[in-house]
């Protein structure tokens, strides 16, 4: 659950409360795609990538609760709440021994990151991630200084 749960966090940027209200019929196995109901109740399709892929169907494979949510509680299977997905990643991050406060939202930071530093253009990452303005993906995509100094270089 905690590497299909990850994996989808980041390979879709998907905010948490997209990922809790998800129903496994909202997925598109055939093209690695969902339907997610976002901010302002507007759906969008997101993306995800084929480790994404194995770990979400062996997630799912190996439940054997009734429940339509993509992401259940491990104990008495119910969808999981926001508070117990933002648990999950802070397990996870204290088990991969990372030593400051690791949250959910994060992860969307740097799947936005991601998608910039690999040249994916602006307008692309806004669409991808649900946002209405472009002021807004330009908070969360920062371009690492690496990136930064090569764009330098080619166009000056």
């Amino acid at each position: 659950m905690e590497k299909a749960l990850f994996e989808f966090m980041f390979s879709t940027g998907c905010r948490i409360g997209e990922i809790v209200s998800l129903e496994k019929n909202c997925i598109n196995w055939s093209d690695r795609s969902a339907i997610v109901r976002g901010k302002g109740d507007k759906e969008r399709e997101v993306y995800f990538n084929i480790r994404c892929d194995i770990w979400l169907k062996r997630y799912i494979d190996s439940r054997k609760d009734k429940d339509t949510a993509i992401i259940v509680t491990e104990r008495y299977p119910h969808r999981m709440s926001i508070a117990q997905m933002r648990y999950v990643i802070k397990r996870i991050s204290s088990r991969a021994g990372i030593n400051k406060e690791i949250h959910p939202h994060q992860l969307r930071h740097s799947y936005a990151t991601h998608l910039l530093n690999n040249g994916a253009p602006l307008e692309v990452i806004q669409s991808l991630m649900g946002h209405e303005k472009s002021e807004t993906t330009r908070i969360y995509a920062q371009l690492s200084g690496r990136l930064r100094k090569e764009f330098y270089q080619k166009y000056f």
